[in-house]
């Protein structure tokens, strides 16, 4: 096995060539020529993501069972069936209509069914039960591999022939973002096995716990224009904003371990303190714990608790947005941040074709903004809605404060 090259994200604190969110902005409109290069670049990124495992786990990839994870192998084969099943196997007349796709339209069959497999029983993410997918009859490595090449050959080739508009671009883009979520995955999934993904946090920036200021407003929730849109952004809402101050940057280790010394907040996972210093567990091994970093993988839960003890509380999603977008000195991007929106529908939601990209998810959990280190340029866009339930420790998450008012 070939040595695994770290691969750091993202540059160190250097001033960015262009605004932050404008690689997703620019993805978001991608004609063809700059779609395929993403899309390449992407599926680059996802064998080299298995290859670390590989060099870890064994070719089969094996992992004890967790809520938190996907068998890494299914992983793999269901990032070329979701890719096939809306692009590929999609009937033309369909795909071409983008969002407004019959999601019920007769499927050509998967390239997998000439060796006698069912892909869709196989990595249908909406029928196939979690606890089910560590028993899966999987095809192995070398096959799954195969099928990516094979699903990307071909997507590429329908892209090159594609309408080069919002809507005959749709699914291609949907299948780049979706592969862009699960390498994401990828490096979580690492830092719970306790394994090396090849991949690791930039140096963070320069230390800033100052407040930025911002007047009062009103602020509209959605995406506006042309462009890839996902479902959950669509719909516009106007927010009135009061006055508010709010953090410019996450909260760093340096803010947050004092409330775990004063028991307000349990010790972070992945963390422990000896000899008189914090270290972290990462890429298999214990560092000394740099504090000036942003406090990484809290829930919502943790965050609460923190703002709690600290007297402050945290940003709801239209604040968020409007400091991203307004406030000069506004750093984002090394960790998700937890806010006090839930994830909810706009009025007039309708969903995509992926049914369950956002509905079955509108439960009340919080939503995150930003992005992590780990994040895809062409994810990181300060429309974007994450969304995970508030007990999840496990992803790249933390959390800025805003101030309580006086």
């Amino acid at each position: 096995m070939e040595a695994i090259e770290r691969l750091i994200v993202s540059e160190p604190d250097t001033p960015p060539a262009t605004p932050p969110g404008a690689a997703a902005e620019q993805a978001r409109r991608a004609g063809r020529d700059t779609l395929a290069q993403l899309l390449r670049r992407t599926r680059t990124r996802t064998l080299r993501l298995a290859q670390a495992f590989e060099a870890a786990l064994g070719p089969a990839l094996a992992v004890p069972q967790s809520p938190e994870l996907n068998p890494p192998l299914w992983e793999l084969g269901h990032i070329a069936w979701f890719t096939d099943r809306w692009v590929a196997r999609q009937p033309a007349h369909q795909r071409e209509r983008g969002a407004r796709a019959d999601p019920t339209a007769t499927l050509a069959p998967a390239r997998q069914a000439a060796r006698g497999l069912d892909a869709d029983a196989l990595y249908d993410s909406s029928g196939v039960p979690h606890d089910a997918r560590w028993s899966l009859p999987l095809p192995d490595l070398a096959a799954t591999r195969a099928d990516l090449q094979a699903s990307l050959d071909e997507t590429l080739a329908l892209l090159a022939r594609a309408p080069d508009t919002d809507d005959g671009l749709y699914a291609f883009r949907l299948a780049l973002f979706h592969e862009d979520m699960h390498d994401e995955a990828w490096c979580y999934m690492a830092q719970a096995l306790d394994i090396d993904a090849g991949e690791s946090a930039p140096p963070p920036p320069a230390a800033n716990d100052s407040t930025l200021s911002l007047d009062a407003c009103v602020w509209t929730l959605g995406w506006q224009g042309p462009g890839f849109a996902f479902d959950n952004e669509l719909g516009s809402q106007t927010v009135e904003l009061a006055p508010f101050d709010i953090d410019a940057q996450a909260v760093s280790w340096a803010r947050y371990l004092p409330a775990v010394d004063a028991r307000a907040v349990p010790v972070p996972r992945y963390l422990k303190h000896d000899n008189g210093r914090w270290w972290q567990r990462a890429a298999g091994q214990w560092h000394a714990l740099d504090l000036s970093a942003p406090a990484c993988h809290l829930s919502a839960t943790e965050a609460l608790a923190w703002c709690a003890w600290a007297a402050r509380r945290l940003p709801t999603e239209a604040e968020w947005e409007h400091a991203a977008h307004h406030a000069p000195g506004f750093h984002w991007g090394q960790v998700w941040e937890w806010t006090a929106s839930p994830f909810a529908p706009s009025p007039g939601f309708e969903p995509h074709p992926y049914r369950d990209y956002s509905q079955p998810w509108f439960d009340g959990r919080p939503v995150l903004k930003g992005a992590s280190w780990a994040t895809a340029p062409q994810m990181r866009h300060p429309r974007y809605r994450n969304f995970f339930t508030a007990d999840r420790c496990d992803i790249l998450a933390g959390f800025r404060s805003v101030a309580l008012p006086r």
